[in-house]
């Protein structure tokens, strides 16, 4: 008998326990919801057409906002904006030609001694120097942009989550190059019933628990996250979220925005939120989510 004693208070621990879960779980003030992570994501892409030089990244590589990405081959690239700086040189010299005439003829036009057509024809030659310069500084300008363009860099910080193109394809402006998921911001997308609308509000604190287990505690990772966006329009249940009793109810879209992060919530992962009841974010007792 002392032998299944253990045995019998282990099996009754986990009954009650269990029953306590029950209980729990249904006068809680809270919401259980069911969403899914969603993060946001960058296209990257050339401004400008040309042939790729260099992939600097593979898929799953980890970049900082400012890395160099991908090139182009810019050598016509390079032609052109040394071009335009040479046109700079030649305008440049047209104009300072064009006002030493009409500064030395100047005098001789007050008193009359050159006619009046030719003093008109160097004011002329003159504003058309000046003109003609500025537009080959404005050339000069646009052609580097063209350069720089050559050349991609990362917006933000994140991870290469798809590679497009390799070394060697030409792209047309605007192709897709890489796509990059970014660390941040990083949310959850649920749908709330309009029955339970009027029970939270932005800053509403949420536990957001996945199907992955902590190696070190053993329970299901959980992380803490807040409402950070309110659909202002109804829709009907997305075919997405299965549960019976809410798939032809009306819902509104809610983003609960991860104030943590680990790296553990995925793109599309499937996750459980429990939605807080009434407690903003400024009230919000940390011990609440334990």
């Amino acid at each position: 008998m002392k032998k299944f004693l253990p045995i019998f208070l282990i099996v009754f621990i986990l009954v009650i326990g269990f029953v306590f879960w029950l209980v729990d779980d249904r006068n809680a003030n809270y919401i259980k919801l069911y969403g899914n992570v969603d993060i946001r994501q960058v296209d990257m892409s050339f401004k400008v057409a040309g042939t790729v030089q260099k992939m600097m990244f593979e898929e799953g590589d980890r970049v900082n906002k400012g890395d160099l990405l991908a090139t182009l081959d810019d050598s016509d690239y390079q032609l052109a904006y040394q071009k335009a700086k040479a046109d700079i040189k030649r305008y440049q010299a047209q104009m300072e030609e064009a006002i030493s005439v009409l500064e030395t003829n100047l005098p001789l036009c007050k008193q009359k001694i050159s006619s009046e057509r030719s003093c008109i024809s160097y004011t002329n030659t003159k504003n058309e120097a000046v003109a003609a310069y500025e537009a080959a500084q404005i050339t000069a300008d646009y052609e580097k942009k063209q350069l720089e363009y050559t050349q991609i860099f990362a917006p933000a910080d994140g991870i290469i989550s798809s590679r497009i193109v390799e070394p060697g394809t030409t792209v047309a402006a605007g192709q897709l190059v890489y796509t990059i998921t970014k660390n941040e911001p990083l949310w959850i997308r649920v749908y709330l019933p309009e029955t339970e609308l009027g029970s939270i509000d932005y800053g509403s604190r949420a536990v957001i628990i996945t199907d992955t287990v902590n190696p070190v505690t053993g329970d299901k990772k959980r992380y803490r996250g807040h409402v950070g966006y309110i659909s202002p329009i109804a829709e009907f249940t997305p075919k997405t979220v299965q549960t019976e009793e809410l798939r032809t109810d009306l819902v509104y879209r809610l983003n609960i925005y991860v104030d943590e992060n680990d790296g553990g919530l995925k793109q599309g992962m499937p996750v459980t939120v429990k939605l807080i009841k009434g407690i903003s974010e400024k009230k919000h007792d940390r011990n609440t989510l334990r």
